[in-house]
């Protein structure tokens, strides 16, 4: 029997996947352009999530700092700078495939996720607050809050973060509900493809989802130096997260507007607006895509 799809990827299923009309300017954006060549090198890459094992051979001790953040029973917020390892195995997945991607990336472990990958909305807001004021380049968040007493907290750290230039990557919830920060405009929104190219990528010009990347039946790091093949949003986020630590380190400075920009600009559904075909990859088919089987991992 087929797993459900998470939520949102629907719009980058083979048959769904829009073609969207390239801007003439921005043609001229290539993906040999925006990151031939990149490692990663230079850039700090904030994982907020469960932790990452930073003895696993995928990660290969990139792991510069750590910080985890727990709220006890009275409220009082608990802050870590010792290392620590995952909890649970999602942040060492997560940061497994930003690596593979850009392997000379600086990982630093924000720990909010405990052993049941659960936390509370208060440390994931800390977490993150701490990865925007040491001004991480990009933060990956494979997590969201459902909570709308949340709304306006996670909308000014997304705000903050933008204004600083400081890129967060987003998953949206694996159900279809109302998730934060994921639906914010001053993220960067990612769902999964079935696909396998960790290059392929689309993007969606019917937002608040904005890129679907691979993230079914993803063989990633998890715990004890093993591996494991898992489905989910999360793990489409961090593919996204890897591009964009490439294409800063191949152009230092650039703002997250101008990373998004960039990002549409290489998608394989983007297409030459004289109608001379795609730029960047061609158009997908049925065939090219192997079936799901493997269950939703939790964000």
């Amino acid at each position: 029997m087929e797993a459900p799809r998470p939520a949102w990827s629907w719009q980058f299923a083979p048959e769904r996947v829009r073609q969207v009309p390239a801007v003439p300017v921005l043609e001229d954006i290539t993906p040999e352009w925006a990151w031939g060549g990149a490692t990663g090198a230079g850039i700090k890459v904030a994982v907020v999530d469960s932790g990452i094992d930073n003895d696993h051979p995928a990660i290969a001790g990139r792991v510069k700092g750590y910080i985890s953040f727990t709220e006890d029973r009275d409220g009082v917020m608990h802050v870590d700078e010792a290392p620590h390892t995952d909890a649970f195995g999602h942040g060492t997945a997560c940061a497994d495939i930003i690596r593979r991607l850009a392997p000379d990336c600086e990982l630093y472990s924000v720990k909010v996720l405990g052993p049941m990958l659960t936390g509370k909305g208060t440390a994931f807001a800390a977490g993150l607050r701490w990865a925007i004021e040491q001004r991480m380049h990009v933060v990956n968040l494979s997590l969201g809050t459902t909570k709308q007493d949340y709304f306006s907290l996670f909308h000014e750290l997304a705000d903050m973060a933008y204004f600083r230039n400081v890129m967060l990557v987003t998953a949206a919830n694996n159900m279809p509900v109302t998730s934060y920060p994921s639906l914010f405009a001053a993220v960067t929104s990612v769902a999964c493809h079935e696909g396998q190219d960790p290059y392929e990528f689309y993007y969606n010009p019917e937002p608040p989802v904005e890129f679907g990347a691979p993230g079914i039946n993803i063989r990633v790091a998890w715990l004890g130096g093993g591996y494991m093949t898992v489905t989910g949003n999360s793990f489409a986020a961090p593919h996204i997260t890897g591009l964009v630590a490439k294409i800063l380190s191949k152009h230092p400075g650039l703002t997250p507007f101008q990373v998004k920009t960039i990002l549409r600009a290489t998608a394989r559904n983007v297409y030459a607006g004289d109608g001379g075909g795609p730029p960047h990859g061609g158009e997908r088919t049925a065939d090219d895509f192997p079936s799901a089987s493997a269950g939703a991992a939790p964000i």
